[in-house]
């Protein structure tokens, strides 16, 4: 999954980062690169412990969204991509029946945005469904 973060800094050598999306997720590193690769391991065990708490993982909000916020301003927005899915349990395969002109569209979408056939049908429930 890729998690909008945001990082501040007083002198442009240590940052503190927060994950907008997982409230109480934070951490810090010496310089962005190592912030960034620690905050993918903050999400790692955030995201682990929500699981095992028998937690959602929160809806992810857009950049947009993030940026609004007051508490974010003058900070430096960053992506990270951090695999939490395998706490998610196992995937299963489905048979599923949908109109060819549909399932074309379907995969020139996912194609388009880097994305394969069964990643955009989840991210498609996940989001009429209003979860993660």
């Amino acid at each position: 999954m890729k998690f909008i973060v945001v990082l501040h800094t007083d002198n442009g050598q240590r940052y503190g980062v927060t994950v907008p999306d997982l409230p109480g997720c934070f951490s810090a590193g010496n310089g962005l690169d190592d912030a960034l690769e620690s905050v993918r391991e903050a999400i790692d065990l955030h995201v682990e412990t929500l699981i095992e708490d028998g937690a959602d993982i929160p809806n992810l909000g857009t950049l947009t969204q993030h940026q609004a916020n007051r508490d974010y301003a003058g900070g430096v927005w960053a992506v990270v991509d951090v695999p939490v899915e395998k706490y998610l349990g196992p995937a299963d395969k489905i048979n599923i029946t949908v109109p060819r002109m549909v399932l074309n569209r379907i995969d020139e979408y996912a194609k388009k945005h880097g994305q394969s056939r069964s990643g955009f049908m989840v991210a498609a429930a996940r989001a009429a469904m209003h979860t993660y």
